[in-house]
């Protein structure tokens, strides 16, 4: 099995945007968003080009991973730079067998070197911190309503950065019309929307405090 980790180029474009829609369909919502997201993202000031990868076995794509920029609002108003994954994903017929996390620490290990002060996500603790994520509480890193969330985590990218205690802000590009997905949804094969399980453990995990 050989695996390749490249930049995205265009002609990958639908071929990501399927294999995002098919890793995602009815994962934390009844249908998905993301190929949605991973469309206009492309378009967006936020969009870090240069740290958005495709992951290929023997030729084809099974993965791939897209970054935004992000930062972090201290108290003296100071900004700091951060970046942020997200889609991240594996075609479903080859997950669990560790892609997606070659895929992430290859991205982290590229993203080490554009003076940004962290990766900063939202997503499953329990998983991320395997790779070396910890809870924003960690870092004194909360939310705009003021609150930690065990959801919200950082990998330090910057060892000059000490502290990044403050208030975090994701990309404007996640702030989206949900009409603007249906129409975009509709150029690709209909699909069932289904309520499951995982739904329920995102929608938890989404408002669980750290405190």
């Amino acid at each position: 099995m050989k695996i390749i980790i490249r930049n995205e180029q265009k002609k990958d474009y639908r071929i990501t945007e399927q294999l995002t829609r098919d890793a995602f369909w009815n994962k934390y919502v009844p249908g998905a968003s993301e190929h949605y997201l991973v469309h206009t993202m492309r378009t967006h000031p936020d969009y870090v080009k240069n740290l958005s990868y495709v992951l290929e076995v023997d030729g084809i794509i099974r993965g791939a991973i897209f970054y935004t920029h992000s930062h972090i609002i201290q108290a003296d108003g100071t900004k700091l730079p951060t970046i942020t994954f997200g889609p991240v994903c594996i075609d479903p017929n080859w997950q669990n067998q560790g892609l997606g996390r070659k895929l992430i620490e290859f991205s982290l290990a590229k993203a080490n070197v554009g003076g940004y002060a962290a990766v900063m996500i939202l997503g499953d603790w329990n998983f991320y911190e395997h790779i070396g994520f910890k809870r924003g509480k960690c870092y004194g890193v909360m939310m705009g309503d003021g609150h930690f969330y065990k959801g919200l985590l950082l990998y330090p990218l910057n060892e000059n950065t000490c502290d990044l205690s403050g208030v975090a802000h994701f990309s404007t590009v996640f702030e989206y019309d949900p009409q603007a997905v249906e129409d975009f949804d509709a150029n690709f094969t209909p699909k069932v929307k289904q309520h499951q399980l995982s739904q329920d453990e995102f929608a938890q995990q989404s408002i669980e405090k750290d405190e």
